[in-house]
């Protein structure tokens, strides 16, 4: 039973951080270095084996929004450290056990994912990242299936395109792994029907250019995907307007 079947089973609506890292990583979507732990002591080790500094992270079936609960350590140095975390992090409901990441260094965040509009189908998103998401709202779309020149022009599109550039000492991104991510995006939605939503945020982009799922959430259709439609609240109106210039420069 894959990923989805066994969430689907078990009558959820998406999948845990650590799933949804398994399932882009299938698709050939970096994402990094974790570890699921039981306890804290488990997490002190696997953070040690891992190197420090760490992100400890709460996981669970049933948390998607870890920030809200308090269910994120960042820059843990030391076993100790982890351990006091882990404790805490176990005491939050719904902890099933602790995910033990890379602290991944970057000052550039990007935002991707994938979305069913009611309209056009699978639509793939790529914009800015982390906080300033909602902020700058500077975001594009397009359908799938995408090519690689589809996602070029996706990353050429956005107001803060610069981001991909030379910044402070940090490479460039890597465009071939950036546009080849957006591709794989669209493929999971084509192949997976039972996956209504992907958000990726941030993903990263390392010192040396490369890029880093560093946050994922796949949302199901399990439970009417309550969780989908507050995200297709948000981004059908943009998405449509998207892919309607988009097919109309496909049609050209």
């Amino acid at each position: 039973m894959n990923l989805i079947d066994k969430a689907l089973a078990e009558g959820r609506s998406a999948l845990s951080e650590y799933e949804s890292k398994r399932l882009l990583s299938s698709f050939g979507i970096p994402v990094t270095h974790e570890a699921i732990a039981r306890d804290a002591a488990e997490a002190a080790s696997l953070a040690s084996g891992i190197g420090f500094p760490v992100v400890l992270k709460a996981s669970g079936a049933r948390i998607s929004h870890k920030t809200e609960v308090g269910g994120v350590a960042l820059n843990l140095r030391t076993e100790q450290e982890v351990r006091k975390e882990g404790e805490r992090l176990l005491r939050i409901e719904g902890t099933e056990g602790l995910l033990v990441q890379e602290m991944v260094k970057g000052a550039r965040e990007i935002v991707c994912g994938l979305m069913r509009d009611p309209n056009f189908g699978v639509c793939v998103m790529f914009g800015i990242g982390g906080i300033l998401t909602e902020i700058l709202e500077d975001i594009v779309f397009r359908v799938a299936p995408l090519t690689l020149e589809d996602s070029a022009d996706m990353i050429s599109e956005i107001r803060g395109r610069k981001i991909v550039e030379p910044f402070r000492g940090e490479a460039a991104a890597d465009l071939e792994v950036l546009c080849a991510t957006l591709v794989a995006l669209g493929e999971i939605g084509l192949r997976h029907k039972e996956v209504v939503g992907v958000d990726i945020n941030p993903l990263k982009i390392r010192p040396n250019g490369q890029p880093v799922a560093v946050d994922a959430l796949v949302i199901l259709a399990a439970g009417g995907g309550a969780a989908a439609k507050d995200k297709d609240k948000n981004l059908t109106t943009k998405s449509t307007k998207d892919t309607k210039n988009s097919r109309r420069q496909r049609q050209r």
